[in-house]
Parts: structure tokens; C-alpha cells; sequence
């Protein structure tokens, strides 16, 4: 007979559980090799060996709906995911860290442990750097600190920057002023606090320059006081505009620096400034370092899929060009695996 495991539900939030056509409890019962039904005030777990695991995943997501939590297919993935990781008994505390709310008044949490380290850091510290693949929230969330700041009168100032690596010939075939021309590259920001402080009360602090978008070439010979900065995409700075952009930070000022190094667009030769800057300062006081993974990734789940296929390939190349470089060596002879 096979181990059951019986769980005592609150009311009410049964539904939000199992999800919409019991589609959460069908994924916890694939992970898990086990069978899950629903028994009057009980959720009953039977199986083998995976009965406590999905036992646990599904006290968590319990305890995430009885904060008042809208269970998605999210949640369920990242519980599953972070079974074995550290942190995982802390996880329904997520719920009770709202950073601000958007227009549309939904709010604006760190999704996973992770982010909440990433949002930690933030407030800690001067400088933090956040590097991880695309869908980790690295901008998004620098961008609800950086709003919540200036709504608090923490800073004067938001100053939002990217560098506009392709700001020579090819912007120049572009119609328009140089704004228009590096608009495309400064979208992303603009969409978010779009999106956070609504159209009207961006373009009011936008036009008294309290709001400020501009290219990282901006920033240069500026020293920026009282103000909230975040530098996104910050893997196509080179070591130089790197430098630059952190002796810009004056008093009362926190920045943000944020970016894949995994998606560097430099042209050959050229070294990633947030490559190497994450080296150069590991280790010194007031300055923090989020490294965000796949896990951290709340996108579609499909992104998550492609990030881990893109790692597994870029370690096989790693190990076929060591093998390579082994071969070449005189008297060496690389093992078998």
C-alpha cells in the first residue's frame, strides 16, 4: 500500500491551490510521481517516494494563498525547482515584501528568493551590481526601488542610463534628432516607469528634469548627488565607460548597475566593464553583487527552457575547446570521459 500523506486545508483557498482545471496539482503530481485528490477540508498525497516533497511544495503555496497570493504557473515551477535550495522554508515571506505598486495597482514584489537577495542589496548598499540571464526582473525592480525612493523623498532624482553601443554610422542613418536616435535603446525604461508611475506622472517629472533617460555617454563629467541611478544593460560597457560611471556617483546617491554577461554586443577586443568591475570589487564594503540564475527567470516558462539549453551548450563548447587546446600540447593527453 502506498505512504499517504494528508494535509488540512483553510478555507477558501482551495481553488487558488489547485489552479485553474487542477492544472498546479497536475504539475506537482508529474514532478513527484504521485497522486493528489481533494477530500472535503483535506488534500490527500499518495505515492512512493515523492509524497513529502510534493507534501512540502504544496504547504508552501498554502501558505503563499492564505497571504492573499494569486498562485500561477510561476509560483508552482519555482517551488518545485527550489525544493533542495537554501532558503526554500522562507519562501511564503516573499509575499510580504511589497517594493510599490504599479498604476494599475497591482504590486510589485521579488518573486523569488533570489530577487528578494537582489532587493536586499539594494537597500543595504551605495552600489550593487545584479547580473543574470533576461526575465530575472534585474531592471524591473531597480526600477520600483529607484521610483519608491523619489516617492519617499530619499532622492531628488531618478537618472536611468544605457550605453548606446551602436551610436556612431549606424545611428546616424536614423531620422531625427540624437534623442530620437538613441530612443530605441532607452524603450525598455521608458515602458517601465510607464508602467510603475503612469504616463502623466513620468512625463510631468521628465519635463522639471527629475526624471532623466539618457545614453551612459550623458554621464561623463557629471557628478550625480542626491539621486537614484541605474545603469541597465551594462555588459556592453567597456572597462573605461565602466570606470566612468561609478566615480560619477556623488553624495546621497545609489546606483544600480545591471546586465547578462552572457549577451555582450561588443565589438571584438573590446572587454565587458561589467565582466570585469564584478571581479575588480567583489569583497568591498558598501558594495553589493546579486548573481540571478534560470531559477530567478519569471517569464514564460519556455524562457527558463532556453536559458538552462543555452548553459548546457556553452559548457559542452567550453569542454570541447579545453579538449582542443589539450591536444595540442606536446605530451599531453586529455582523459576519457
Amino acid at each position: 500500500m502506498e505512504p499517504v500523506k494528508q494535509i488540512e486545508v483553510p478555507n477558501g483557498i482551495i481553488g487558488n491551490v489547485f489552479g485553474k482545471l487542477d492544472e498546479n496539482i497536475r504539475k506537482i503530481e508529474n514532478a513527484f510521481s504521485v497522486n493528489i485528490v481533494n477530500r472535503g477540508d483535506n488534500i490527500v498525497i499518495m505515492g512512493k517516494t515523492g509524497a513529502d516533497k510534493a507534501e512540502a511544495v504544496i504547504k508552501k503555496l498554502m501558505a503563499l494563498a492564505v497571504k492573499g497570493e494569486q498562485i500561477k504557473e510561476q509560483n508552482v515551477n519555482y517551488l518545485i525547482a527550489s525544493l533542495e535550495d537554501e532558503g526554500f522554508q522562507e519562501i511564503e515571506k516573499l509575499a510580504d515584501d511589497t517594493i510599490c505598486m504599479t498604476i494599475s495597482g497591482r504590486m510589485v514584489k521579488p518573486k523569488t528568493i533570489g530577487q528578494k537577495n537582489y532587493v536586499d542589496k539594494i537597500r543595504k548598499n551605495t552600489v550593487v551590481f545584479a547580473v543574470g540571464p533576461a526575465g530575472t526582473g534585474k531592471t524591473y525592480l531597480a526600477m520600483a526601488m529607484a521610483i519608491t525612493a523619489f516617492r519617499n523623498n530619499n532622492v531628488n532624482k531618478i537618472i536611468l542610463t544605457r550605453p548606446a553601443i551602436e551610436a556612431g554610422e549606424k545611428l546616424g542613418f536614423l531620422p531625427g534628432d540624437l534623442q530620437q536616435k538613441v530612443d530605441p535603446y532607452l524603450r525598455p525604461l521608458y515602458d517601465a516607469l510607464n508602467d510603475i508611475m503612469g504616463s502623466e506622472f513620468f512625463q510631468k517629472n521628465l519635463e522639471k528634469n527629475l526624471i532623466e533617460v539618457a545614453p551612459l555617454a550623458y554621464m561623463r563629467g557629471r557628478t550625480l548627488d542626491n539621486s537614484f541611478i541605474v545603469l541597465d544593460e551594462a555588459q556592453n560597457t567597456t572597462q573605461e565607460q565602466m570606470k566612468m560611471f561609478l566615480t560619477r556617483i556623488g553624495f546621497n546617491s545609489k546606483a544600480v548597475i545591471t546586465g547578462d554577461i552572457t549577451q555582450i554586443d561588443l565589438p571584438d577586443g573590446k572587454k565587458s566593464g561589467l565582466k570585469e568591475v564584478i571581479k575588480i570589487l567583489d569583497g568591498i564594503e558598501d558594495i553589493g553583487i546579486s548573481m540571478l540564475s534560470a531559477k530567478d527567470v519569471i517569464r514564460h516558462p519556455l524562457v527558463q527552457r532556453i536559458i538552462n539549453a543555452y548553459e548546457k551548450h556553452s559548457a559542452r563548447e567550453t569542454y570541447r575547446k579545453n579538449r582542443v587546446l589539450l591536444r595540442k600540447k606536446p605530451g599531453v593527453k586529455p582523459r576519457s570521459q
